[in-house]
């Protein structure tokens, strides 16, 4: 007796993602290290300079870790309360902080030591920033100011008071010293010439203000707040230049990537967004287990860290090919080994048994001629949706074996629901198009004269079932005429291009049977069409 063969399910080619260059670029990350602190991740910066180390800012203590070896190599603990924003200064030597006590510290990162203390601020200091000319720093407070310090001296240079509610974000121009920029939950974004006493610009963001970030140039700014991240131009009078709606929850940081050619935001939706400065569109998206905070990226996106609410640091290592090689010289080498392993046997004859697969549910009812119990396992959600490729090669196997009618036929009114919700989701789907209509066809001949028995949602599935069917219909009549214009135009073509022989044909050549020869030529294109 022959053996069963098994239902072979087609596998329908499907319109997968596109692959662009940032998608492969940007899946080179490796495996997320999680690494758990005491607090949530408030703030996360990296050393400019080799090796580039990250600062993580939560709890009570900044700590300095090794991208490589994911280890902690400074635990700078100088807070009696809360620290917050600690950022390394541009040659990498000194870092900065606030603190819950309105203080603002500066540390030698070589020796740990606080080298200043700045003190003024009556409320928390949330962001802090070096200027440009290294030799200042600008704080952000809960108590409404923005201030300019002096590092040799300690002393506040400048106090700006024009906010209404905290100042949470702030950022410094990369090319002039004397611009700063501050947001707060007010909604206001504030620009600050340090030469005057007045903001120069005041802009509304409309949400409270959680992240501020300026472009290399230095001419353009971008803003995070509420659910938008907005882009600025600043020398045009702080023009809106577009509008960045892709998270579905409120925007937290923003940073730059691949040496300023790339933004990417993070926000509490636990996405990573990746987006082209050139064109402010979406590139890639990195996806995390909770609500980030806090993200930093390492120059030529060596090391791309994200500080999570929960107190996890995910940290990320750009794979280049010579790790992939040796890994998979490694895969390699293990498999060579097993092989190695199983050749030392001493055996005369070695007998291989053939075991028959397991049959799936659907084959097993097919064998048995049960054609309506075959239908009923590939309609659940676990089949039916997330693999609809084996409920309609079911369906195409049982339409040969003209079986589909008496495997539709008796069904309650919650199994034909099924059926027709599955129908109308999948109907428009080229691979699965002719498969469906025949099915359609089928489940409408075999409850023809049943359907005045139908109340209810099962009726109304019915009536959206022929719904889709005319809207299929009137899609089909459109693409056929768009066919025909498409080739009409095509023989227009053509005729036009029989024209431009036959005049090279009258000026080039004086044979008269080459004229005729066009002219008969040219008579029977314009009959075709």
């Amino acid at each position: 007796m022959t053996n069963f063969k098994a239902l072979n399910v087609k596998k329908y080619p499907k319109a997968g993602k596109v692959v662009t260059p940032d998608t492969e670029y940007w899946k080179k990350l490796s495996v997320p290290t999680l690494v758990k602190e005491f607090g949530a991740i408030d703030f996360v910066d990296f050393n400019p300079i080799e090796p580039h180390y990250f600062a993580v800012t939560c709890s009570v203590r900044v700590q300095i870790y090794n991208p490589i070896t994911k280890l902690v190599v400074k635990n700078l603990n100088r807070f009696q309360e809360t620290a917050y924003g600690g950022t390394f200064r541009r040659d990498g030597r000194l870092l900065v902080a606030g603190d819950e006590q309105g203080l603002v510290k500066l540390f030698d990162t070589s020796t740990k030591n606080v080298l200043r203390l700045f003190k003024g601020h009556k409320a928390p200091v949330h962001r802090v920033n070096f200027t440009a000319d290294l030799l200042h720093i600008a704080s952000f407070s809960d108590d409404k100011t923005v201030k300019l310090w002096d590092i040799t001296n300690e002393k506040s240079l400048h106090t700006f008071s024009d906010h209404h509610d905290y100042v949470r974000a702030g950022a410094v121009n990369p090319v002039s010293a004397n611009v700063i920029i501050s947001g707060g939950y007010d909604g206001k974004i504030k620009v600050y010439d340090t030469r005057t006493q007045q903001p120069t610009l005041n802009i509304d963001h409309g949400c409270p203000v959680e992240s501020l970030l300026f472009l290399p140039t230095g001419g353009i700014f971008l803003s995070a707040g509420g659910t938008e991240v907005r882009v600025w131009d600043i020398f045009a009078g702080c023009r809106l230049l577009a509008k960045l709606s892709q998270h579905h929850k409120t925007v937290t940081c923003l940073r730059l990537g691949s040496n300023g050619k790339r933004i990417l935001s993070g926000g509490l939706d636990r996405h990573i967004k990746i987006y082209d400065v050139a064109s402010y569109e979406t590139v890639h998206t990195l996806d995390f287990s909770n609500s980030i905070l806090s993200l930093g990226v390492a120059p030529n996106d060596q090391t791309v860290v994200a500080g999570m609410v929960d107190g996890l640091i995910s940290i990320q290592n750009m794979e280049t090919g010579h790790e992939k090689e040796r890994q998979q010289q490694r895969q390699r080498k293990h498999v060579f080994n097993k092989f190695a392993e199983r050749a030392d046997l001493a055996v005369d004859h070695q007998i291989v048994i053939a075991k028959q697969p397991a049959l799936s549910n659907y084959d097993r009812f097919l064998r048995r001629y049960e054609y309506g119990n075959c239908l009923t396992c590939v309609l659940p959600p676990v089949v039916s949706k997330f693999h609809p490729e084996i409920t309609v090669s079911v369906m195409q196997e049982l339409i040969h074996r003209k079986g589909l009618h008496r495997a539709l036929a008796g069904r309650s009114q919650d199994s034909l629901s099924s059926i027709i919700y599955f129908i109308n989701r999948h109907i428009g789907e080229q691979r699965f198009m002719r498969v469906l209509i025949d099915v359609a066809a089928i489940l409408l001949d075999v409850y023809e004269d049943k359907l005045c028995e139908f109340t209810g949602q099962l009726v109304r599935n019915f009536m959206q079932l022929s719904e889709t069917l005319k809207r299929e219909t009137a899609l089909t009549y459109n693409l056929l005429e768009l066919q025909g214009s498409l080739e009409l135009l095509m023989a227009a073509s053509d005729v036009s291009t029989n024209n431009d022989e036959m005049v090279h044909f009258i000026k080039d050549g004086n044979n008269p049977t080459n004229i005729k020869q066009s002219a008969m030529a040219q008579q029977s294109s314009i009959l075709m069409v």
